[in-house]
Parts: C-alpha cells; sequence; structure tokens
C-alpha cells in the first residue's frame, strides 16, 4: 500500500496550518487510489524534540514519526509562516532527521499566514530546504493566507498541487527509485558496509 505522511507544524488548536494539511492530505488521498495516511503533529513533539537537539536520541514518539517519513512513498508538509520563514519547530523536526532520510521522496510544499504578504515563503525558505535535502519537491507550493480559506482560488491551487504529488508517487518507487537512498544508521549497524566497499567509494569520489 502506498504511504502518504503529512507533517504539520501548527501550533494551535485547532489551526489554520492543521486545516490546510488536511485539505492538501484529502486531494491527494483522493487522486489515489490506495493510499495510508500517517498525520505527524509537532505540536504534540515539541518537548521530545528539543530532548533529541540536547542529548541526541529520539523519544519513541518522535522516533516513529521520523521513521514514518523516511520510510513514506509522499509526504507533505505544512507550517506557519514566523518572521518570514518557517517555523523553529518545523525546521527543528528536519534537522534532526537521518541524513538522507528524503532522498528521491516526493513532498508537496504547503504554508499558512495571516496576510499575502508571505506568500513567497515558498520559493525562498521551504523549496531550498528541501532541495538540500534531496527530496523531489512537486512544481506548486500552496500557501494559504487567513482570507483564502474562503475563497474558491486555494481549492484550485489544492488540487493541482495534490494532483502533482499523487503523480510523483506512482512514478517514484522507494526500491527502484532513480535516486538512490542513503544508508541509516540503523542500516550500517544491522549490515555494516564492507571496508572494501567504503574504500572502493572513496577512490570513485
Amino acid at each position: 500500500m502506498t504511504s502518504l505522511v503529512v507533517v504539520s507544524a501548527g501550533l494551535s488548536n485547532p489551526s489554520s496550518t492543521r486545516l490546510l494539511a488536511d485539505r492538501l492530505t484529502a486531494a491527494t488521498v483522493e487522486a489515489l487510489e490506495d493510499v495510508e495516511v500517517t498525520h505527524v503533529q509537532l505540536r504534540d513533539l515539541a518537548h521530545q524534540l528539543t530532548d533529541h537537539l540536547l542529548t541526541g536520541f529520539a523519544a519513541p514518539e518522535l522516533a516513529a514519526a521520523q521513521r514514518a517519513v523516511a520510510e513514506a512513498d509522499g509526504v507533505v508538509v505544512v507550517t506557519p509562516v514566523f518572521s518570514a520563514s518557517y517555523s523553529g519547530l518545523f525546521k527543528t523536526f528536519f534537522d534532526v532527521l537521518e541524513p538522507g532520510a528524503l532522498d528521491g521522496t516526493p513532498v508537496l510544499l504547503g504554508a499558512t499566514g495571516g496576510t499575502p504578504r508571505h506568500s513567497l515563503v515558498v520559493e525562498h525558505a521551504l523549496r531550498p530546504l528541501f532541495a538540500y535535502l534531496h527530496a523531489i519537491v512537486v512544481p506548486t507550493g500552496v500557501y494559504a493566507a487567513t482570507d483564502d480559506f474562503a475563497g474558491t482560488d486555494l481549492d484550485a491551487r489544492v488540487t493541482r498541487a495534490a494532483g502533482e504529488l499523487a503523480a510523483l508517487m506512482g512514478k517514484v518507487s522507494r526500491v527502484d527509485s532513480a535516486v538512490s537512498k542513503r544508508r541509516t544508521v540503523d542500516d550500517e549497524l544491522t549490515a555494516p558496509t564492507p571496508f572494501e566497499e567504503l574504500l572502493r567509494r572513496a577512490s570513485q569520489g
């Protein structure tokens, strides 16, 4: 079954960030025939994220969220806009993912704010972050200001972005992807890469 993970960084409950995440999720599920959805609410993991930064170890709930993202066939991420960029809570979650966790993963970017003036946050902040993480970012990002939720233009943008994500999820296999996944620390502990192979890769670099 295709797996979709939705990461929402809204701080309030309820929040416009979660509302946008839910709309993007519903549109993506509608575009796919068989999909299992996992929601990651970063508000619930805030203390565990801080502990991880200080200790280097993830509590069980955070570890499960990290694993879900790393194993997902597609990811929807939505953040509120703080100081013209993504929130610190949002950035912290992606800072503590295993290196390579998002390599080759299709990702749909979303953001919310109180005014249309922050609409470029998707392009100048979110897209560079996920390009650095080697994700495959869908062409259409979705920014929703408070007034957008009462209009019809948001629906069209949500539908378009979700369709692009669904198309990528159908084409990119986590096993056969042209973009190979990096091995995680757990992979190396379970089946270490032979030293001869490491030397061969170093000589080719």
